[in-house]
């Protein structure tokens, strides 16, 4: 990794600037962007728009993170791609420029073949923080920021208003910013840059937020003047996000894109977004979640608990050990009956026995069990799991990703 934009600009430079050919939606955040990003693009979709998207990491495999109206980059198209951007980086380096790291690469392969299917609209999530990521390269017609917590610590700073300071900067010169409802000192940062940058601000108003009822199979809201507002994903925090997307679409105005309300409320409820509070089996309910920092845990436990009725919690988790391990576990042990601790397919994964050390002080009488390898830990949070339990795997989204090869297969 190498924060700065110099060679994403290079790069992309070399390639004619194709990220200049579309209109884009960028959006920035700790937690949620992801599912801001599938909302906006599924509305965008509905509304007729050809829609590229951008995101990371991907779950099952790489071409995930480049997709168009919800179809994923060919290999062909891929090895393509990454054959003309090599031959780009081979002549940069023969000039002693640095050579870009994996993310600038996919960022331009992504921005160069929106270009070449001749997309209305790319929705492009950030990798990390906002300022000097690659994606910043971009000039959107809006920046969206969802909930900011603390991730990343160490690098986009140790305070929420340093976080939000890397966030803020995809905010750009005369822009439209829809921002997630944050604490004030966060929110005094992202209002601090949008008067710097003349840039107009709306801020989800989460009071007109009206819940009609939430189920395992989705959730009904109202917001403001769109009334009977369904979604599929699952959670209290997703109608806020749902929120997030409607007002960075109805922003669009501003531009003379106007989006039907009818248009709204399909793209919503069609909106699909893996590996977040995801339920792969029913009886007994296996759930799957992404949650990897004390922020996206709490939001899952609370879903947990708000959408379930169960005998017993069985929890298999893998955390990565750059990530607040004790944060994470002190929210979601609580929860558990027992506990499967396994590794995330990453050389940042916290081993199983040193994860089952941490659990064990926090809860010494938990049941708990430790297998590095992720098959056989599903395979015994599967054995665990009786008729009235609830299997919760979660941790890591590299941990997710092989779990939901794996229960497919099941």
């Amino acid at each position: 990794m190498k924060l700065g934009l110099d060679n994403i600009k290079a790069l992309t430079a070399a390639l004619g600037n194709p990220q200049d050919s579309y209109k884009i939606i960028h959006v920035a955040g700790t937690n949620g962007k992801g599912s801001v990003c599938a909302m906006t693009a599924s509305i965008l979709r509905e509304a007729g728009y050809k829609v590229g998207l951008y995101i990371s990491p991907y779950l099952e495999e790489f071409n995930e993170r480049i997709q168009i109206d919800g179809e994923n980059i060919s290999d062909e198209d891929l090895a393509g791609l990454a054959t003309q951007v090599k031959g780009i980086i081979d002549g940069m380096v023969s000039k002693g420029l640095t050579h870009p790291t994996e993310f600038e690469v996919d960022t331009a392969i992504g921005l160069k073949y929106f270009q070449q299917q001749k997309v209305d609209f790319a929705v492009i999530e950030v990798g990390l923080g906002g300022r000097f990521d690659a994606t910043n390269v971009v000039m959107p017609l809006v920046s969206v920021i969802t909930n900011i917590g603390y991730d990343h610590m160490d690098i986009l700073g140790d305070t929420l208003p340093k976080i939000a300071f890397e966030k803020a900067g995809i905010i750009k010169k005369g822009g439209r910013v829809t921002a997630y409802p944050q604490q004030d000192d966060v929110m005094d940062v992202i209002k601090a840059k949008c008067r710097e940058e003349g840039a107009y601000l709306t801020v989800v108003d989460s009071s007109k937020i009206k819940p009609k009822f939430a189920s395992p199979d989705g959730q009904a809201f109202e917001y403001g003047d769109l009334k009977d507002l369904r979604i599929s994903l699952l959670g209290e925090h997703q109608m806020l996000n749902a929120a997030t997307a409607v007002d960075a679409v109805r922003s669009l105005k501003y531009y003379g894109i106007e989006i039907a309300d009818d248009t709204i409320k399909r793209g919503l409820q069609r909106a699909k977004w893996p590996g977040r509070l995801e339920i792969m089996k029913r009886h007994p309910y296996v759930v799957i979640d992404g949650a990897h920092n004390p922020q996206s845990a709490g939001v899952l436990r609370k879903a947990i608990e708000d959408l379930f009725d169960y005998k017993r919690l069985v929890l298999v988790t893998g955390i990565l050990k750059d990530k607040d391990v004790g944060g994470i576990l002190n929210i979601l042990l609580p929860m558990a009956g027992a506990a499967v601790l396994t590794s995330p397919m990453s050389p940042r994964a916290m081993p199983a026995q040193e994860l089952n050390g941490m659990v064990k002080h926090i809860r010494p009488e938990l049941e708990t069990y430790c297998e590095e390898d992720i098959e056989t830990a599903v395979t015994k949070g599967m054995e665990l799991t009786g008729e009235g339990d609830v299997l919760l795997i979660c941790g890591s989204l590299y941990l997710i990703g092989l779990v939901r090869k794996i229960l497919k297969k099941m």
